[in-house]
């Protein structure tokens, strides 16, 4: 518990001296410094903590919030386990953020991005505030630091203000904060109950019943899922985490999005008691949604950056997938299974935050090297920005759960538990993760063809403007803070079975389970899901399988290839010049026509527009693609129709007289006290 608090104080020092030290040409560092020290420890306390199985509930209270009853602050090893998530991803963001910022600051290449003052109080005050509700204890100090979280990302968000869509983005975020933090407030609120404890263990104590148990998840999914980025409560988020300096984006959009996954995870694992097996349909329903519908706003994106942030929201949904499979066989008395989904979720948890931080980054690079966000403006950037391009390869890989990274690896264990439905009572079950299964293959298979349009428009084929040409790598500590997460993608992949095992603990907290895995009889490289005998997965052979059938084709191709070279000119797509260069390629609207034409305009209403000019007439011919998000056009918009026609109904309040005030009061007393009357018969 010292070392989590010392960090943090140590955050909270390093945002004060932002302040004190404004416009100081060392100040940058010495911030990013100090961040990345305070959560390199924490980083190492967790990972010490689980390691050595010591990690035991930890209980202190500090004498601030609530003068009858304190701050309480608690670890165990859940909150271990998300500590460890969010204090790694601060170490590579920090340093990301200082070379970030010294590439802005003396190239000028994008200065609306630059990360000058704004930034640097609130990135540490960032981190202290999301590793705050890691530690909470209560539910007043929970609501504390997560509205203290909220407010220091929107401020961050901020930062960017001189962009014209970024002040719009900012307040669509602090609504949906708003609207998230209400509903955790009223689910704490009924958690608490009668006697109005808020003290964690006094939640435990008192497990609610059915009906309200079902309206208390059902606030915190709309409360945590907001933040989370659950499809139809996403509309902030591929609007707000672009908006931010691409350090910013990865803490956002790589581990934020797990504080929100963690608050689900307390709730309905420790706090509501005995699960019921429907609240993992339910879970399951509201995953589905959100994994199929955000791979599939990610294929429509142009932007970089906001083609990751989509594809967050594809893989919140793939965690809460696993999240509810694990309520549902621990309804189900089968704790085995509900060990290996609970397992499979919090692996793609530290896997999202590893390659989404890598990619993030890889977006920050590239608009440090092109001023440029925009797919169709770059390409070719694997001869300009040659290490960058391999290490965005790796993150597209992993994203795309291809072997051997960590992606896979984290997916295969999901199906795994997939494929035990059978072992479930109801048929319902068995049926619905059935067809759960299927969700999840099509999501995967969109999700790679994302990152193929991701990957190839971007870093192959021929630059598609002047920006991309002339571009050039970044400097060390970027690639340095981009190496790191990609170096841990491989290494997770090939062996995960250390870090499964570092976070054994927090699973059989949750899931109150053993190993699911027969251990005693596997070596530390073997990962062998409920039976030795079953599927299992042997990272290390695969990279070597993967490694010799690859160098064994690269060496049929040149030893037995045809040695013929003919040159002819390349075909021009119909232009009358030898080499049309950037027009002969793909671009990003056209790489996903064909499966925005088979599922885009069924999901999300998009048509292409061809605007084909008469013969003679010298203007060139447009394709323009439009499509909407439905949850804009069945929910928000009609949200905000009626809100306007309300306010402008109540807005004659502010004009009536003195009496009329008086009576309005008189009968909402009125009306208090035949409530309290009614509630107290």
């Amino acid at each position: 518990m010292a070392v989590p608090l010392a960090s943090v104080l140590l955050l909270f020092c390093a945002a004060l001296m932002a302040v004190a030290a404004r416009g100081r040409g060392w100040v940058a560092t010495a911030v990013y410094g100090g961040t990345a020290v305070a959560c390199g420890l924490t980083v190492l306390w967790a990972i010490t903590t689980l390691a050595t199985g010591a990690a035991e509930p930890a209980a202190l209270v500090l004498p601030v919030g609530l003068p009858w009853m304190g701050a309480h602050l608690r670890t165990d090893a859940l909150s271990a386990f998300f500590l460890l998530v969010v204090n790694g991803g601060g170490v590579t963001a920090s340093l990301f953020g200082w070379g970030y910022e010294r590439a802005h600051t003396h190239q000028h290449t994008d200065p609306h991005h630059a990360p000058s003052g704004p930034v640097l109080p609130f990135f540490p005050l960032f981190l202290a505030g999301m590793s705050l509700v890691l530690l909470a204890a209560d539910a007043f100090t929970f609501l504390v630091s997560w509205e203290f979280m909220s407010l220091t990302s929107w401020l961050l968000v901020l930062s960017t203000h001189r962009e014209s869509e970024t002040p719009a983005a900012a307040k669509l975020y602090l609504i949906m904060a708003s609207v998230g933090t209400v509903c955790l407030m009223l689910a704490f609120g009924l958690l608490a109950g009668g006697p109005g404890d808020m003290r964690f263990d006094a939640i435990r104590q008192h497990a609610p019943g059915d009906g309200m148990a079902a309206l208390v998840l059902l606030l915190v999914l709309l409360g945590a899922g907001s933040k989370a980025g659950l499809v139809p409560l996403h509309v902030w988020l591929p609007l707000a985490h672009p908006a931010a300096p691409s350090h910013v984006s990865a803490l956002m959009s790589g581990v934020m999005t797990k504080v929100a996954v963690y608050a689900i995870v307390r709730v309905a694992f420790d706090l509501l008691g005995p699960p019921a097996w429907w609240w993992g349909g339910a879970l399951m329903a509201a995953g589905t949604i959100t994994a199929v519908m955000g791979v599939m706003y990610a294929l429509m994106q142009d932007d970089l950056k906001r083609l990751l942030a989509c594809s967050t929201i594809e893989n919140i949904g793939v965690i809460l997938i696993a999240l509810a499979l694990a309520l549902v066989f621990k309804a189900s008395s089968t704790p085995v299974i509900a060990a290996l989904a609970m397992s499979a979720a919090l692996l793609h948890i530290a896997n999202h935050s590893l390659f989404k931080s890598l990619l993030f980054f890889v977006a920050g690079a590239v608009l440090t090297a092109t001023g440029t966000r925009d797919l169709n403006r770059l390409g070719g950037l694997i001869h300009r920005l040659p290490t960058t391009a391999v290490l965005a390869l790796i993150g597209a890989a992993a994203i795309s759960a291809l072997p051997p990274l960590n992606g896979f690896v984290g997916e295969w264990m999901l199906f795994q538990a997939i494929l035990n439905a059978p072992a479930l009572p109801e048929w319902s079950s068995k049926i619905g993760i059935a067809v759960v299964g299927a969700a999840v293959a099509l999501a995967a298979a969109l999700a790679a063809a994302c990152f193929v349009r991701f990957y190839g428009i971007a870093f192959l084929g021929r630059p598609r403007s002047p920006e991309a040409a002339q571009a050039r790598e970044v400097g060390t500590a970027m690639r340095a803070a981009m190496l790191i997460p990609a170096a841990l993608c491989v290494a997770i992949g090939v062996l995960p079975t250390p870090l499964i095992r570092l976070f054994g603990p927090a699973v059989r907290a949750m899931v109150e389970a053993g190993p699911f895995d027969d251990r005693a009889y596997q070596p530390w490289f073997w990962l062998a899901p409920t039976s030795a005998v079953g599927n299992s997965y042997n990272g290390m052979v695969l990279l070597v399988v993967i490694a010799v059938l690859s160098a064994v084709l690269v060496l049929v191709i040149h030893r037995w290839a045809s040695n013929r070279v003919r040159w002819s000119t390349a075909w021009g797509c119909g232009h009358e010049e030898p080499d049309p260069g950037a027009l002969s390629q793909y671009s990003a609207s056209s790489f996903n026509q064909p499966i925005r034409r088979a599922f885009g305009g069924t999901l999300l209403n998009a048509h292409d527009r061809v605007s084909m000019p008469e013969p003679g007439d010298t203007r060139p011919a447009r394709l323009t693609v439009n499509w909407r998000d439905p949850a804009w056009t069945f929910l928000f918009t009609p949200v905000g129709t009626a809100l306007d026609w309300l306010t402008e109904r109540v807005n004659v309040l502010q004009f009536l007289t003195i009496r009329r005030y008086l009576t309005l009061m008189f009968a909402a007393l009125v009306v208090v006290l035949i409530l309290v009357a009614v509630v107290r018969s």
